[in-house]
């Protein structure tokens, strides 16, 4: 090899090395700066792998690095990214600054099932997933001291495409954690589980400041059932998922020790982590500390959120599967099974004799006594007795949670209050970059101001309408292009005559009032509401002069026929002629299909069956880009609407009569309201009540329904004693 060859080399290796060092960190799923080499790499690996840093970097040969190596800017490129990456890993600590008497070794862990950090990264279902993501990013940027726990699924949760007939295909892929930008940590933990250990090795995501550690199951040491532990996300019969959540919850804890994190306070969002605490009261006992006294410290350092105000959503095991499951953990804990059956169940629970402290060996700390024996452990009722804090995810979900868990009590028997964090999103993934260049244009909006209340959002309401109509505009014409390009591609995967590809060519209007309903096919959703009068809905999609078009996105759980025949109703309406070509159904919902949904809708539908959508936080991000709610009032929109912002379908009088009464009040604003205010336009062209109906959206939403505001939320609410809470 000559020196000149051993020159190249080097410098490829060199520039693989720095690139692999900002693909490692998953703050580029914020920060654009940081993608930007990867697209100027190859532009078409980074597109056909879904926006994977790591994939383009992967299928790079030394001799397509030497040729960047020596484009001026490309290097620049590569010097911008890697000084963002810098200045986010050295930002001031926003959340010190606002709490200065909070305790120094403030350590937050995380725990949760499923986490959406990026669309090439597919290991989430829905909501839960998104906010989780969102929720460590937002700790990043603020300076949060908080590390995170979960699952790596080897299938994810899986893949959708839709047949001829609109039934839905599901197909699981296989994602190696060597081909994402993930790093080894080296540790692993063996995880009690039933009669055996099952080994799982421990993967570090860095996002921003944030670790999360992935536990991983799929190996070669571990039985092909225990392997089964982490190969897809809420798959598997209820015993297989009993023992995913032993491997969360129990190994979760396991593998913070084991990577040397020592967390202060432990959040559990949602149920599925609730064995957390008894694993934790088990390291304590066994380290000499007394059951009961163990058993506080432990209740009082942990928060747990629940997500789920429909009854039938909750874990429930059996007590006989669950202590075997779970009995090397209930030993070390002293925990007997008659006192674990106690904390999980859901009768009504009484302190027959008001205290009583637990005896160490074989009872648990807790003197409740229940007028039944318990025949299930529910997982939320288990982390509500084992946390000290706890909320639902808005105003309306932490009432309808009362209502639900009113009867369950504290160990203690004291009653368990149930308070509210509102749900946001993490603005700086989900605003297009076009949107924020335009806001800091014309509203001199700072999203790098870690305090929303101080972004400038309030002058959103004063911008020009021309140049934000273009904004609108050109946001739409991304979107039909988007919608378009997918549908021929799922034409062809069908098998569908040139016919059908042309008519997908031709499908909606970049023109035309566009309406978006993209979230999880759940039947409360309703997704099929908009359906309910073909008639009447056929004339307002086929009105030449003001024509409407509605774009669908979701996923069904395979194993929920009702929600798979919802998104067959959808595609079936797609095909029919009434439609006038004006509905579509974007296959494979993710991140990628939600971001642009959500950018280029000018109509946000949301329309679930009061109270079932906890929060809800798709109708948060069209306003970052001047889209419009249309919703029921549930979830966060009720603390949102403020009769200027958006509109709201009046309340059904009781749930019988809900789907005719709200699918009449959502016809009735769309002829009346919608429709009208969008094609009604000034001499210059202009629909300005439209416009500014949409500025005071993103002026009132964007700075309150946010991650960043929520942390602050919790840190106030949750994660700091009322002793280290600021005035």
């Amino acid at each position: 090899m000559s020196d000149l060859t051993r020159e190249s080399a080097a410098r490829a290796a060199d520039l693989r090395q720095s690139l692999a060092a900002i693909a490692r960190n998953l703050a580029w799923t914020w920060i654009p700066e940081m993608r930007v080499p990867f697209e100027m790499l190859n532009a078409a690996a980074y597109e056909s792998s879904n926006h994977s840093v790591a994939e383009v970097l992967s299928a790079a040969t030394d001799l397509e690095l030497l040729e960047h190596y020596g484009d001026r800017e490309f290097m620049h490129a590569l010097a911008r990214a890697e000084i963002a990456r810098d200045e986010e890993m050295a930002r001031p600590s926003w959340w010190r600054s606002q709490f200065p008497a909070a305790p120094a070794p403030l350590r937050i862990a995380y725990l949760c099932s499923e986490y959406a950090l990026h669309e090439s990264m597919p290991q989430y279902a829905g909501g839960l997933g998104v906010l989780a993501g969102d929720h460590l990013k937002s700790a990043s940027e603020l300076g949060v001291p908080l590390c995170a726990v979960g699952l790596f699924y080897t299938h994810g949760y899986y893949r959708q495409e839709i047949s001829v007939e609109g039934v839905t295909r599901v197909s699981y892929p296989n994602f190696e954690p060597q081909r994402w930008p993930l790093e080894d940590t080296g540790c692993s933990v063996a995880c009690p589980i039933g009669r055996r250990r099952v080994k799982a090795r421990i993967w570090l995501a860095q996002v921003g400041r944030v670790p999360l550690y992935l536990l991983d199951a799929n190996l070669r040491a571990n039985r092909s059932e225990d392997r089964e532990l982490t190969m897809g996300l809420y798959k598997g019969e209820p015993s297989l998922r009993l023992r995913q959540q032993v491997l969360l919850g129990v190994g979760g804890v396991m593998a913070l020790q084991a990577v040397g994190e020592s967390p202060t306070v432990f959040h559990l969002n949602e149920g599925h982590a609730a064995f957390a605490p008894l694993q934790r009261v088990a390291q304590l006992v066994e380290a000499g500390a007394q059951p009961a006294a163990a058993m506080e410290r432990v209740r009082s350092s942990t928060v747990f959120t629940t997500h789920t105000p429909v009854p039938a959503g909750h874990d429930r095991y059996g007590v006989r599967e669950a202590v075997v499951q779970l009995k090397r953990v209930l030993r070390s804990a002293c925990i007997s099974p008659r006192a674990f059956a106690q904390m999980g169940g859901e009768d009504g629970v009484t302190d027959a004799q008001g205290g009583g402290a637990a005896q160490a060996g074989s009872e648990a700390t807790s003197s409740c006594t229940s007028a039944k024996k318990p025949s299930s452990i529910c997982m939320t009722a288990l982390a509500l007795r084992l946390s000290s804090r706890a909320n639902g995810v808005s105003a309306l979900h932490g009432e309808v949670s009362r209502k639900m868990w009113q009867s369950i009590r504290h160990l203690d028997g004291a009653p368990i209050p149930i308070g509210h964090v509102t749900n946001g999103v993490h603005v700086r993934t989900w605003i297009s970059s076009q949107a924020e260049r335009f806001w800091h244009e014309h509203a001199s909006i700072d999203l790098r101001e870690p305090d929303p209340a101080r972004q400038g959002w309030e002058r959103a309401a004063q911008v020009p309408h021309a140049e934000f109509w273009g904004l609108r505009q050109s946001h739409r014409v991304r979107l039909v292009h988007f919608v378009r390009e997918r549908l021929v591609r799922q034409s062809m995967r069908r098998g569908e005559s040139e016919l059908g590809a042309f008519a997908a060519l031709q499908a909606l209007s970049t023109d035309a009032l566009t309406i978006g309903f993209a979230r999880r096919f759940a039947t409360y959703k309703r997704a099929g509401l908009i359906f309910s009068d073909i008639d009447r809905l056929a004339k307002l999609l086929g009105n030449p002069q003001r024509p409407l078009q509605i774009i669908f996105a979701g996923k069904a759980h395979p194993r929920d026929e009702g929600a798979q025949r919802l998104a067959q109703q959808v595609f079936l309406m797609q095909r029919d002629p009434r439609m006038n070509g004006r509905v579509a159904l974007i296959e494979e919902y993710d991140m990628h299909v939600g971001r642009m949904l959500t950018s280029g809708c000018d109509v946000w539908l949301n329309n679930p069956l009061r109270p079932y959508e906890a929060s809800g936080t798709s109708g948060m991000k069209p306003p970052l880009h001047g889209g419009i709610n249309c919703s029921v009032l549930d979830g966060w929109w009720p603390e949102a609407a403020d009769g200027n912002n958006g509109w709201s379908l009046p309340l059904a009088p009781d749930e019988l009569s809900a789907d005719e009464h709200d699918a009449a009040s959502l016809y009735q604003l769309l002829e009346e309201h919608l429709v009208p205010t969008f094609y009604d336009r000034g001499a210059d062209g202009l629909p300005h009540r439209w416009i500014e109906m949409a500025l005071a959206s993103a002026a009132t939403i964007a700075p309150v329904f946010n991650t960043h505001r929520m942390i602050g939320d919790y840190l106030r609410e949750a994660y700091l004693t009322p002793t280290e809470k600021q005035p």
